[in-house]
């Protein structure tokens, strides 16, 4: 574990589902809160395979934890 101190606080918003969907994943794995479950989840996002290109005219509130079909930002070339 490292002892480093974290000096940047990052702020994001999130929909009911999209909390909920953090909050299993951290009580699934038993993490010691909801930080550390987003700390490992961007962990395990940042090791994965890339999506794919961003679609043009993106914008932030297109980013979501859950991907519905409306809501799909990513083009889908890479597989």
């Amino acid at each position: 574990m490292s002892t480093r101190e974290r000096e940047q606080r990052l702020q994001i918003m999130l929909d009911a589902h999209e909390l909920s969907a953090i909050d299993d994943f951290r009580f699934k794995f038993r993490l010691p809160s909801r930080a550390a479950a987003i700390r490992e989840l961007l962990k395990r996002g940042l090791e994965g395979k890339a999506t794919g290109a961003v679609n043009a005219g993106s914008r932030s509130k297109d980013f979501g934890v859950i991907e519905t079909n409306e809501r799909s930002t990513f083009s889908k070339d890479e597989d």
